[in-house]
């Protein structure tokens, strides 16, 4: 029988379920090379048991309030049942994710739709479905929701999204909290009174509380702590000047996790009652009645859950210059490198080697220098052609993310669970791919 290590770093930098053997690693007790063998590579293989024992502890850090899944991060039909199961609600911002979504499952009442430009299709679609509340993004889609709303005979719940004029200290392109940036209604432009006026005066809608969302990779409580002090005394402006008692407060997302073993994500059976508290204390001291509160975790709950395998092609060693290794996948399957600087951590999967690091540059096969997975990370220095590598923290924003540049199809999704492995995204073929082309 061959022996199982739990991986020292599982449950934080790796999925819960992952394991090393004297054959290479691990999930749920199948090697990652007869994964591979199995489903070809690139592949993503998620941890289902983690996933949801993720979603047991938001819901139990945050009981009595909502958790909303962000699903941007990843989603499809076999999440969005996991969700419904685990009692969680989802944040949508497309037709296509609310369609999953329901489909997969999960109540109206228990969905929020958000996006800085939503349709008119779309909001029509949402008080269709009679979604739960819409985070209102700009005064035109004030206009275009009330119709929307008043045509159907409805009223809608909304929540204003509100931008603090808070610096996340995190990168500029997921920084979504200052003020010059194209979400949300700024507070100190006196853009969010504005548009809680404009809400007030539309047919159909109703106005129950307010939303922020900070930014992404967020590790600092200060930040947190900073975003519910401008929340709050919005609130009280709005509860003197109207009348306006505010129901829900939704902090938004944004909880880092680790991507490299000095990652020191924000714990979150620690941080949920300081949040609680900090909300708590300042209402009470405004005299104001304490919201219910909602957070909306997307990357929190998907991100550690997940793998990515790939194939290595080739390793050039070049005198003087860095080693390179070239994988089959890349910034098709995962972009954030090129687009964030994001580091990643890297190991060989498929073998255990006794043979003294190196330090090598894991890159994609796209047509493009940007197409870095990993800079100056070490491996076994016997690293060969065909080995397979794995990157961690990957079940967030890569296969949601994924393109099919250089017609490269998209990685399939794998669910492994209890010892058993199964699909739930296929891989995209070259058939897929030809199949929308319009042929003259």
């Amino acid at each position: 029988m061959t022996t199982i290590v739990q991986s020292p770093l599982a449950g934080r930098l790796w999925p819960a379920g992952t394991g090393i053997t004297p054959a290479g690693l691990c999930l749920s007790g199948i090697p990652l090379s007869d994964l591979a063998e199995a489903y070809g590579t690139p592949a993503v293989i998620l941890d289902e048991d983690d996933f949801r024992a993720r979603c047991r502890a938001w819901r139990r850090a945050f009981a009595g309030h909502d958790v909303y899944y962000a699903a941007k991060a990843f989603l499809c039909h076999a999440t969005a049942s996991w969700l419904n199961e685990e009692g969680m609600g989802i944040d949508v911002c497309s037709e296509g994710e609310l369609r999953t979504a329901l489909d997969g499952g999960i109540a109206p009442r228990s969905i929020v739709m958000h996006g800085n430009n939503k349709s008119a299709d779309e909001l029509a679609a949402a008080v269709h479905h009679q979604v739960n509340l819409v985070v209102i993004d700009s005064l035109d889609e004030i206009r275009r929701l009330s119709a929307a709303a008043t045509a159907a005979g409805r009223e809608q719940r909304v929540l204003i999204r509100v931008t603090p004029g808070i610096d996340a200290h995190t990168h500029t392109h997921i920084t979504t909290s200052t003020d010059d940036q194209k979400f949300g209604f700024s507070l100190r432009a006196g853009a969010a009174a504005e548009a809680a006026e404009a809400v007030l005066a539309s047919p159909g809608l109703r106005l129950v509380g307010l939303h922020a969302h900070l930014g992404s990779q967020i590790t600092r409580p200060e930040v947190l702590h900073a975003g519910i002090v401008a929340l709050v005394t919005f609130m009280g402006s709005l509860a003197q000047r109207r009348g306006v008692s505010t129901e829900v407060l939704d902090l938004g997302g944004g909880y880092a996790i680790a991507y490299t073993p000095d990652d020191a994500p924000l714990d979150i059976a620690t941080i949920a009652p300081r949040l609680i508290d900090w909300v708590t204390r300042a209402c009470q001291d405004a005299g104001l009645p304490v919201p219910r509160l909602a957070v909306e975790p997307g990357r929190a709950v998907a991100g550690p859950t997940a793998v990515t395998l790939y194939r290595v092609g080739t390793v050039k060693r070049q005198q003087g210059l860095r080693t390179w290794v070239a994988v089959d996948g890349g910034m098709s399957d995962n972009i954030r490198p090129a687009l964030y600087g994001a580091p990643y951590s890297v190991a060989l999967a498929n073998r255990t080697s006794a043979h003294a690091a190196e330090v090598f540059t894991v890159c994609g096969r796209h047509c493009e220098s940007g197409d870095v997975i990993a800079k100056d990370v070490l491996l076994p220095g016997d690293l060969e052609v065909g080995d397979l590598l794995a990157v961690p923290a990957s079940g967030a924003y890569h296969r949601s993310m994924a393109s099919t540049y250089n017609m490269q199809p998209r990685p399939p999704v794998i669910a492994v669970s209890n010892g058993q492995a199964r699909p739930i995204v296929r891989r995209e073929t070259l058939e897929d791919l030809q199949r929308l082309d319009v042929r003259t």
